[in-house]
Protein backbone atom coordinates (compact mmCIF):
# COMPACT_ATOMS: atom_id res chain seq x y z
CA UNK A 1 0.00 0.00 0.00
CA UNK A 2 1.54 3.57 -0.51
CA UNK A 3 1.93 5.96 1.50
CA UNK A 4 -0.11 9.37 1.42
CA UNK A 5 -0.07 12.60 2.74
CA UNK A 6 -3.34 14.61 3.90
CA UNK A 7 -3.87 18.58 5.37
CA UNK A 8 -6.40 18.89 8.25
CA UNK A 9 -7.51 22.82 7.95
CA UNK A 10 -8.86 23.01 11.26
CA UNK A 11 -5.91 21.95 13.20
CA UNK A 12 -3.41 22.84 10.68
CA UNK A 13 -1.33 19.27 10.80
CA UNK A 14 0.12 17.45 8.02
CA UNK A 15 0.28 13.65 8.54
CA UNK A 16 1.14 10.32 6.53
CA UNK A 17 -1.73 7.26 6.31
CA UNK A 18 -1.06 4.01 4.35
CA UNK A 19 -4.22 3.20 1.95
CA UNK A 20 -5.14 1.43 -0.84
CA UNK A 21 -5.30 3.22 -4.52
CA UNK A 22 -8.63 3.32 -4.64
CA UNK A 23 -9.17 5.26 -1.50
CA UNK A 24 -6.13 7.70 -1.83
CA UNK A 25 -8.46 10.78 -2.72
CA UNK A 26 -11.28 9.82 -0.30
CA UNK A 27 -10.98 12.28 3.08
CA UNK A 28 -9.32 10.61 6.26
CA UNK A 29 -10.27 11.59 9.80
CA UNK A 30 -7.47 13.44 11.40
CA UNK A 31 -5.16 11.93 14.44
CA UNK A 32 -5.26 14.67 16.34
CA UNK A 33 -8.95 16.56 15.96
CA UNK A 34 -10.50 13.16 14.20
CA UNK A 35 -12.00 15.96 11.38
CA UNK A 36 -11.84 14.85 7.89
CA UNK A 37 -8.49 15.91 6.21
CA UNK A 38 -7.81 16.30 2.40
CA UNK A 39 -4.84 14.42 0.54
CA UNK A 40 -2.30 16.84 -0.70
CA UNK A 41 1.12 16.43 -2.94
CA UNK A 42 3.83 15.02 -1.05
CA UNK A 43 6.16 17.62 1.25
CA UNK A 44 9.32 16.04 0.96
CA UNK A 45 10.63 12.50 -0.57
CA UNK A 46 13.53 10.32 0.19
CA UNK A 47 14.91 7.10 -1.55
CA UNK A 48 17.55 5.08 -0.85
CA UNK A 49 19.17 2.69 -2.73
CA UNK A 50 22.13 0.07 -1.65
CA UNK A 51 25.81 0.28 -3.74
CA UNK A 52 28.52 -1.78 -2.07
CA UNK A 53 26.69 -3.00 0.71
CA UNK A 54 25.64 0.10 2.27
CA UNK A 55 22.63 2.78 1.52
CA UNK A 56 23.04 5.76 -0.51
CA UNK A 57 20.73 8.55 -0.67
CA UNK A 58 19.37 9.43 -4.16
CA UNK A 59 20.32 11.58 -6.45
CA UNK A 60 23.55 10.23 -5.38
CA UNK A 61 26.01 12.59 -4.29
CA UNK A 62 28.97 10.13 -3.76
CA UNK A 63 29.09 9.94 0.36
CA UNK A 64 28.03 6.61 2.00
CA UNK A 65 25.35 6.30 5.40
CA UNK A 66 26.80 4.66 8.41
CA UNK A 67 23.93 4.41 10.80
CA UNK A 68 21.93 7.47 9.77
CA UNK A 69 25.27 9.68 9.80
CA UNK A 70 26.73 10.63 6.36
CA UNK A 71 30.65 9.39 5.91
CA UNK A 72 33.02 9.88 2.64
CA UNK A 73 34.41 6.71 2.75
CA UNK A 74 33.54 2.95 2.97
CA UNK A 75 34.96 1.24 6.70
CA UNK A 76 37.26 -1.10 5.83
CA UNK A 77 38.52 -2.34 9.13
CA UNK A 78 37.22 -1.01 12.72
CA UNK A 79 35.00 -2.57 15.14
CA UNK A 80 31.53 -3.57 14.68
CA UNK A 81 29.13 -0.81 14.15
CA UNK A 82 31.65 1.79 14.30
CA UNK A 83 33.04 4.16 11.60
CA UNK A 84 36.12 6.50 12.41
CA UNK A 85 34.52 9.66 11.04
CA UNK A 86 31.51 8.81 13.32
CA UNK A 87 32.94 7.67 16.43
CA UNK A 88 35.86 9.63 16.85
CA UNK A 89 38.17 9.34 20.20
CA UNK A 90 38.04 11.85 22.15
CA UNK A 91 41.34 14.17 22.28
CA UNK A 92 43.45 14.42 26.03
CA UNK A 93 42.43 16.83 28.41
CA UNK A 94 44.64 20.05 27.82
CA UNK A 95 45.42 21.50 31.48
CA UNK A 96 44.21 25.31 32.15
CA UNK A 97 46.88 27.62 32.99
CA UNK A 98 46.21 27.46 36.50
CA UNK A 99 46.42 23.86 36.78
CA UNK A 100 50.23 24.69 35.38
CA UNK A 101 51.01 26.54 37.79
CA UNK A 102 49.78 24.73 40.33
CA UNK A 103 51.84 21.80 38.79
CA UNK A 104 55.14 24.07 39.43
CA UNK A 105 54.39 25.14 42.61
CA UNK A 106 54.33 21.81 43.83
CA UNK A 107 57.76 21.09 42.05
CA UNK A 108 59.02 23.78 43.71
CA UNK A 109 58.08 22.74 47.07
CA UNK A 110 58.80 19.18 46.24
CA UNK A 111 62.22 20.78 44.75
CA UNK A 112 62.56 22.35 48.44
CA UNK A 113 62.00 18.44 50.14
CA UNK A 114 58.78 20.38 51.55
CA UNK A 115 55.62 18.41 49.78
CA UNK A 116 54.44 14.97 51.00
CA UNK A 117 51.72 12.52 50.26
CA UNK A 118 48.86 11.27 52.35
CA UNK A 119 51.40 8.84 54.58
CA UNK A 120 54.20 11.57 54.72
CA UNK A 121 56.09 9.87 52.08
CA UNK A 122 58.38 12.53 50.24
CA UNK A 123 57.55 13.65 46.81
CA UNK A 124 60.33 14.09 43.98
CA UNK A 125 60.02 17.00 41.88
CA UNK A 126 59.72 14.26 38.81
CA UNK A 127 57.10 12.62 40.21
CA UNK A 128 54.62 15.50 40.81
CA UNK A 129 52.78 14.80 37.48
CA UNK A 130 52.42 11.54 38.34
CA UNK A 131 51.18 11.96 41.34
CA UNK A 132 48.56 14.60 40.57
CA UNK A 133 47.10 12.48 37.48
CA UNK A 134 46.59 9.37 39.75
CA UNK A 135 44.50 11.70 42.09
CA UNK A 136 46.57 11.44 44.65
CA UNK A 137 46.81 13.45 48.40
CA UNK A 138 49.65 16.06 47.76
CA UNK A 139 50.17 18.43 51.08
CA UNK A 140 52.83 20.49 52.49
CA UNK A 141 55.13 19.20 54.85
CA UNK A 142 58.10 17.82 56.02
CA UNK A 143 58.66 13.87 55.11
CA UNK A 144 59.02 11.57 57.84
CA UNK A 145 62.29 10.61 58.75
CA UNK A 146 63.82 14.27 58.49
Amino acid sequence: MPLYEYYCEPCNGIFEELRPMREASDPVPCPVCYKDAKRIMPTSFAAFTFRDGYPRRIPDDGKYWHLGKKVSKLVTHARPNEHPEVNKPEPKKRKTKGEKQELQDMQELAAKRELTDLYGNEIKPEEVPDVVEQGRVVRKGTPRGL
